[in-house]
C-alpha cells in the first residue's frame, strides 16, 4: 500500500511538470504580438503574461477541469498508471514541437495522450463516446475559426472608427490598448489551460481513492495556476518567432484585435467548460487580422505547417501514450 501514495505523488508532480511545459510552450500565444509590435520587451512581456495567467485562479471556475478529468475517459477503467502514461505522451509531443518551433496544442496533446493510454489499458471501451467528446472535438475546430472571424470583424470596426485618424495616431493609442488585450488573452489562457492539469490531477486523486468524489481540491487549483504561470515566465522563444513574425506582419492595432478576438473565443469556451487550443485560437486570430490587408499578407505556408501540427497532435500523442501504457503493463 505504501507504493500507491508514492506513485500518486509522482504522477501529480508529472502533471505539474506538464502544466509548466504548457506555460513555456504557450508563452508565445500570450506575448508574441506585444513583442512583435515592440509594445513590451520580451522580459517584461513574459512577466506581464505570467501575472495574468495566475490572476485567472480567482474566477475561471473548474468546468474545463471536470470535462478533461472525468468527461472523456471512464475513470472506472483507468488507474494512476494510465494517467501517468497519458502525461508522458502529452509531454513528449509538447517538447518535440517546442524543439521544432511549431505552435502545436498542449490541449490536443493532453487529450490525445490520455485517450491513447486509456485505450492501451482497456481498449476503446475506456473512451466515453458522448456529448463531451463531440463538443470537445467541435470546439477544437470552432475556436480558431471564431478567433479568425472575430479578429477580422474587430479590424473592420477599428478601421471604420478611426477612419479619420492617421496610422501613426492610431498606433499611439493601440500601443496602450494592447497592454489590456495582452492581459485579457493571458487571463483567458490561464483560465482554460491550467484547468486541464487540474482535471488530470483530480482524476489521479479520485482513481487512487485519495478523495471520495471527483471535486477539484483548492490546493490543486492553486498549484496548477502557479505551475503554468512559472512556465510562462520561462518563455518559449522558438515559437514566439513563428507566432509573432513569420505568420504575418503585425502592428499595435492588429495585435490588439488579434489578442482580443482570441481571448473572447477562449473565454467563451471556458464559460461553457470546453477545453480548447489557445495556440490555434491565437493563430486563427492572427491570420484573421493579416488577411484583412490582403490575402497574401498571411504567410499561408507557415499557416499550413501549423495546421499539420494541429492535425497530427492528437494521434501522435495518443500513440506515445498507448505505447507507454503497453510498456508499463509489460514491465509491471
Amino acid at each position: 500500500m505504501e507504493a500507491v501514495p508514492f506513485l500518486v505523488i509522482v504522477v501529480v508532480l508529472l502533471a505539474l511538470v506538464f502544466d509548466y511545459i504548457n506555460g513555456f510552450h504557450d508563452a508565445a500565444n500570450s506575448i508574441a504580438t506585444v513583442v512583435a509590435t515592440r509594445v513590451l520587451t520580451p522580459a517584461r512581456a513574459v512577466a506581464w503574461a505570467a501575472f495574468w495567467n495566475f490572476v485567472a485562479v480567482f474566477s475561471a471556475g473548474t468546468g474545463v477541469a471536470t470535462t478533461v478529468g472525468s468527461g472523456l475517459v471512464d475513470l472506472k477503467l483507468v488507474d494512476t498508471w494510465v494517467i501517468m502514461a497519458g502525461l508522458v505522451g502529452a509531454i513528449t509531443w509538447n517538447l518535440l514541437t517546442w524543439y521544432w518551433g511549431l505552435p502545436s496544442s498542449s490541449t490536443h496533446a493532453l487529450i490525445g495522450g490520455y485517450a491513447g493510454a486509456a485505450i492501451g489499458r482497456a481498449g476503446f471501451a475506456a473512451i466515453l463516446w458522448g456529448t463531451k467528446w463531440r463538443d470537445t472535438m467541435m470546439f477544437i475546430f470552432l475556436a480558431p475559426l471564431l478567433g479568425m472571424v472575430l479578429a477580422y470583424a474587430l479590424m473592420v470596426a477599428v478601421f471604420w472608427i478611426f477612419r479619420n485618424s492617421s496610422p501613426k495616431k492610431m498606433d499611439r493609442w493601440f500601443r496602450w490598448l494592447q497592454l489590456v488585450s495582452s492581459a485579457f488573452f493571458s487571463y483567458s489562457h490561464g483560465g482554460n489551460d491550467a484547468q486541464k492539469t487540474m482535471g488530470i490531477i483530480t482524476g489521479v486523486l479520485f482513481t487512487s481513492k485519495v478523495i471520495p468524489e471527483f471535486a477539484v481540491p483548492t490546493w490543486v487549483v492553486i498549484a496548477a495556476y502557479v505551475a503554468i504561470a512559472l512556465g510562462t515566465l520561462s518563455g518559449g522563444w522558438r515559437i514566439i518567432k513563428t507566432m509573432g513574425g513569420r505568420l504575418t506582419r503585425l502592428n499595435p492595432r492588429s495585435g490588439f484585435c488579434a489578442e482580443t478576438a482570441a481571448a473572447l473565443s477562449i473565454t467563451f469556451a471556458t464559460i461553457l467548460g470546453k477545453p480548447v487550443s489557445t495556440t490555434h485560437t491565437a493563430a486563427g486570430a492572427i491570420a484573421g487580422v493579416g488577411s484583412i490587408q490582403r490575402f497574401k499578407a498571411v504567410r499561408w505556408g507557415v499557416a499550413k505547417s501549423i495546421v499539420w501540427a494541429w492535425i497530427m497532435t492528437i494521434p501522435a500523442s495518443a500513440s506515445v501514450g498507448w505505447l507507454t501504457m503497453r510498456l508499463i503493463d509489460a514491465v509491471k
